[in-house]
């Protein structure tokens, strides 16, 4: 008689394997067999649709547990930024004397770095803040970093109305091309950080200096981004250097900022007063693309050769 809660051996095999090797008599391979920690990486994510949305849930229930404020956090921080921001480089500087309407102009980009910003730490995070979860059962460990982005993407969201709000007030009125810009936009930074945040973050479980060197990178995207100053100024000095400054308006951030001064800003203000697009903008967008592509599957490689020591390293 087998003892109470005792399973077989038979019971851990796939049965589908057992009745196949049955019927043609050949011996069980390893193929045969669910082994425990193998996916397809980012594909597994749509089988575990259901855990995702767990993980996002989780994340934006504990972002502010226990705080008074709570939500009206995701308000008062971007809005003390960019009071400071504007008294100090649009007012104190004065750039908001050479830049139409420049309290738009600054916010449409700010928010968009600062999307990119929120992100870039919380993916970085995420493995080691689910390490609970990561040591005792398994799932695919894409999840975390991709839960964590699509959670900054949700507490970004009031900035946007915010943002969205302040346009109409001036008399913005969206059409389908704004709105396939901000879209485009938004695209390019959520999948950008996702490629980056996958390779950060497991670099992060074995070096936790990863997590310093992504407030470098933080405080270089906000200063390195069109949103104080315009492209014309960057451009008037590098008219030189042409390869330098197609370098600067091929990343992604940058790409996504100017998208959303074109649908934000660019219809509020006359035409004389407009910027236009940068040159060989379009070359920029593809490499931008291209870009994303390569540090996705770069990050992706990365996280699949890091995964396998998780559980050690926490």
């Amino acid at each position: 008689m087998r003892p109470l809660g005792h399973t077989p051996v038979t019971s851990t095999l796939n049965k589908s394997a057992l009745n196949k090797s049955t019927s043609h008599n050949r011996p069980l391979r390893k193929s045969d067999f669910d082994v425990p920690g193998t996916g397809r990486g980012l594909l597994d994510v749509f089988k575990y649709r259901y855990l995702l949305r767990l993980l996002i849930g989780k994340g934006s229930s504990l972002r502010y547990r226990n705080s008074v404020l709570g939500w009206v956090w995701s308000y008062v921080r971007p809005t003390v930024q960019f009071l400071v921001y504007f008294l100090v480089v649009g007012t104190i500087i004065g750039v908001s004397r050479k830049v139409e309407l420049f309290p738009v102009y600054m916010f449409s980009g700010l928010v968009v770095v600062n999307l990119f910003n929120e992100a870039m730490g919380s993916t970085t995070r995420s493995i080691v803040d689910n390490k609970a979860l990561v040591r005792k059962i398994y799932l695919p460990r894409e999840l975390f970093p991709i839960a964590a982005a699509l959670g900054s993407f949700i507490h970004f969201l009031p900035q946007l109305a915010v943002l969205i709000l302040v346009c109409l007030l001036f008399g913005w009125l969206p059409t389908f091309a704004s709105v396939g810009m901000m879209l485009a936009g938004l695209l390019l930074v959520i999948t950008f950080v996702l490629g980056v945040g996958l390779l950060f973050s497991a670099i992060n479980v074995r070096f936790r200096d990863a997590q310093n060197f992504i407030e470098i990178i933080r405080t270089i995207a906000t200063w390195s981004s069109p949103i104080m100053y315009t492209w014309v100024m960057v451009h008037d000095r590098l008219h030189n250097f042409p390869v330098i400054f197609n370098i600067y308006m091929s990343n992604p951030i940058t790409v996504a900022v100017e998208l959303f001064h074109h649908a934000f800003w660019a219809p509020l203000v006359p035409a004389d007063k407009q910027l236009g697009w940068p040159p060989d903008f379009g070359l920029n967008v593809a490499v931008a693309v291209g870009l994303i592509i390569l540090v996705t599957v770069f990050g992706q490689f990365v996280f699949r050769r890091f995964e396998r020591t998780f559980a050690q390293d926490l």
